[in-house]
């Protein structure tokens, strides 16, 4: 089990790419240390792991697809996100509810990780999600990883009359639910709690979510490694991921958690470093001008864009090009520390592509 917590993004990483993707994890790390403060087990970490991040904005039937082919291709994991509608200039795309999909593919996958990045606090009282993810961790025998973020879109918290209170009320509410989520998987007889937002009174929680062994599934906060971001980070987390920098904004966020952990006493080594980036692969420089450009419309943008430029762009923070293109970028994101990468691919359609990063993760 692995909880990926994924807070608000910042201002710029909102508005970087528009639309929903697949997200994949490497990792070299040889031992994730998972010990202490009552966090759950990862279980084996020798090996390269891939993590996929799937898209909402696709039938059911199409998210199947992408994740049997992910796991053909030897992928470690398989998220999607969760969203309720799709974003401006997608209207048209289906949307569909991460934790009724993730049940499907629990009985229509057999070994592959599932998961989402990430659950809003702002959409499920923590007591649901608990209970929602436990299910699905019985339904999955033991796959499930689950993301939990701030939440960022206020247009689709408008239209579907959810909340959306400032940043920093949205953090109350994420203290809140690591609290009572954190509680109700570990305490076994009866959990009681009352926040700034939520509460919980005596509540009994069955079935346990301890799967293959593991105290309860880890947890992964993501987002820039701002002061009190950092301190939930060294409180709570298994992992800290950091999205859409370069890798010298890494070293930054990476160092702010370190710092976090060693003034709360917390070994920061117990905390996994892991980096979410763009991918866009391709076995020669034409078939990838041409994913570029499918890319693009995509986005939203017309076909006479120009893809070259587009690519120029974003070859600082992505990984891009041929295989032996993407392992060199690969290893300036590791040499920054980080422990993981999670590759995020914007085709989610082009199963082409997902067996071509299995390659890549697998080499």
């Amino acid at each position: 089990l692995r909880i990926p917590i994924y807070a608000a993004p910042t201002e710029d990483e909102a508005r970087e790419e528009p639309r929903e993707n697949l997200t994949y994890f490497f990792q070299r790390h040889a031992e994730l240390l998972r010990s202490g403060m009552g966090r759950g087990d990862t279980g084996p970490a020798d090996r390269r792991q891939t993590k996929f991040d799937q898209v909402s904005t696709l039938t059911y039937d199409e998210i199947l697809a992408a994740a049997r082919a992910a796991e053909q291709a030897g992928l470690e994991a398989f998220f999607r996100s969760d969203h309720y509608s799709s974003f401006p200039g997608a209207a048209d795309n289906p949307t569909t509810d991460a934790w009724a999909t993730l049940a499907g593919l629990a009985r229509d996958t057999s070994t592959i990780h599932l998961g989402t990045l990430v659950s809003p606090v702002t959409f499920r009282h923590p007591g649901n999600l608990a209970k929602v993810a436990a299910t699905v961790d019985e339904m999955s025998h033991g796959r499930l990883e689950v993301g939990i973020g701030a939440g960022w879109n206020d247009i689709e918290h408008a239209a579907y009359g959810f909340p959306y209170p400032d940043l920093p009320e949205r953090y109350d509410m994420l203290e809140d639910a690591l609290t009572i989520v954190h509680g109700l998987w570990t305490e076994p007889d009866g959990w009681s709690f009352r926040g700034q937002h939520w509460q919980v009174s005596e509540a009994l929680f069955r079935p346990r979510p301890t799967a293959s062994g593991r105290k309860h599934p880890p947890v992964i906060l993501g987002g820039d490694g701002g002061p009190r971001q950092a301190r939930l980070v060294a409180t709570w987390a298994d992992e800290f991921n950091r999205s859409s920098a370069t890798p010298d904004r890494l070293r930054v966020a990476y160092g702010r958690v370190r710092e976090a952990c060693e003034t709360l006493g917390r070994d920061p080594d117990e905390v996994t470093r892991s980096a979410m980036v763009g991918v866009l692969v391709a076995e020669t420089a034409g078939e990838l001008h041409e994913r570029a450009q499918a890319m693009l419309v995509e986005f939203g943008s017309d076909a006479a864009t120009d893809g070259e430029a587009w690519l120029a762009e974003r070859r600082g923070r992505w990984i891009m090009g041929t295989p032996d293109e993407a392992h060199e970028q690969i290893s300036r994101f590791e040499e920054a520390g980080a422990q993981r990468i999670m590759l995020q691919d914007f085709l989610p359609r082009d199963l082409e592509m997902i067996g071509l990063l299995g390659r890549i993760a697998r080499s």
